[in-house]
């Protein structure tokens, strides 16, 4: 079985090919183009790489093409994406509009192209969707809750990885095998151990903490859209819902140039003044830049806010695990969550974390209760994955 994953971004194309033959995860192809301005042409040669590569003689060969959809009004999940996902997918354009657009024209080009081989998406939201009810919800009109105003969160297939290979690095294979089936049959019950609790900190341009009880999200810091949670690049995080009408209002910005502001204007690089990229921001507070440390600082605390949260609701922790761009390479950037938490049995190791940059390692020390891990994210197999699991269901 062989299942493409296409990554569509605003200017790109990033694509992998899985081949799950004799039950294994085998990626025959990867490759990218960037600055794409004709999607269509971009496909045509991204089919053209893998038959030139001898990874699929023709594109009938694809079991399906899947997708890391972000979010859709009313739908989550691993879906079919047919009209009436497409149509959802639209009506929610506006909370993701970096992502939603790009997505919908590649999936419409990719179904002209192929019209036989199943589309399917894992929506970033799916992860979240066993979440309780209260960590769902906003103190909103039931009215609002029926449009489609609620917390959603994101980075599902990032965190959805964290979970299976946390639980895998700790001995606990029963948690694994649910958190595999989790989109297909459920949360269920049939854990054999006791409660394995993770706290999964997916930090980069865009970032997020989540707790993970045996395999399941209980909760995310992201919520309604992107633009939520801790400080993105260059977009908000929280914020106090009085904040817009009031900026609106004394500052006499347009709905549409205070949107501009909260989601291109903010965040790290509304708190610094520099750069939405992190790696800048470090350079330059450690040249002394007072408001590229404060962006780092507003950052962290956020995060151990968040951390914090779910070391709370999941009374402890089992294991916190950093993943994505600066939690994989950031061993400043951990040191700085995870200090003066010796009293909650959360303890680095100082040289393990200093000598880890984007590999997997264990990083706490000898005596911490807590295990600290630094787990590379892999988004494109979750998917794959998925949607293995979403054939062989529809199929039986």
């Amino acid at each position: 079985m062989k299942i493409l994953v296409a990554n569509i971004g605003s200017t790109s194309l990033k694509w992998r090919l899985f081949d799950f033959a004799n039950s294994a995860e085998c990626v025959l192809h990867k490759g990218a183009f960037e600055r794409v301005t004709d999607y269509s042409k971009a496909i045509e040669d991204c089919l053209a790489e893998l038959k030139k590569a001898n990874a699929i003689q023709s594109e009938t060969e694809l079991s399906a093409v899947g997708f890391k959809t972000v979010i859709a009004r009313n739908v989550t999940g691993c879906v079919r994406l047919d009209r009436r996902v497409l149509d959802a997918m639209a009506d929610f354009n506006g909370l993701a509009p970096a992502h939603n657009p790009p997505y919908l024209t590649g999936i419409q080009l990719f179904a002209e192209r192929m019209p036989r081989v199943p589309l399917v998406g894992l929506f970033e939201t799916a992860f979240h969707q066993f979440a309780p009810e209260a960590a769902q919800r906003y103190a909103v009109p039931e009215a609002w809750l029926d449009i489609g105003v609620r917390r959603w969160g994101f980075h599902g297939a990032s965190h959805k990885f964290i979970a299976e290979r946390s639980a895998e690095l700790l001995g606990r294979a029963d948690v694994v095998e649910r958190a595999q089936q989790l989109y297909v049959h459920g949360p269920g019950n049939g854990i054999m151990g006791p409660p394995l609790r993770v706290i999964s900190c997916h930090l980069g341009g865009s970032s997020s903490v989540t707790g993970i009880l045996n395999g399941v999200s209980i909760g995310t810091s992201m919520g309604m859209s992107p633009q939520s949670g801790l400080p993105q690049n260059n977009r908000v995080g929280d914020l106090d819902a009085e904040a817009v009408p009031y900026a609106m209002k004394t500052l006499g910005l347009s709905v549409e140039e205070a949107q501009k502001q909260l989601t291109k204007q903010s965040g790290l690089l509304g708190l610094s003044g520099i750069s939405n990229d992190a790696r800048d921001i470090v350079n330059a507070a450690a040249e002394g830049n007072a408001r590229a440390k404060l962006a780092l600082d507003v950052f962290v605390a956020s995060a151990r806010h968040w951390m914090g949260s779910y070391f709370l609701e999941l009374n402890g922790a089992d294991a916190i695990v950093f993943t994505a761009g600066m939690g994989e390479k950031d061993p400043a950037m951990r040191a700085a969550i995870c200090a003066n938490l010796e009293n909650l049995g959360i303890v680095l190791d100082a040289e393990k974390n200093n000598s880890t940059r984007g590999k997997e390692a264990a990083i706490h020390s000898a005596d911490s209760r807590v295990k600290i891990f630094v787990i590379p994210t892999n988004e494109e197999l979750v998917v794959a994955r998925e949607v293995k699991r979403f054939l062989a269901a529809r199929n039986n």
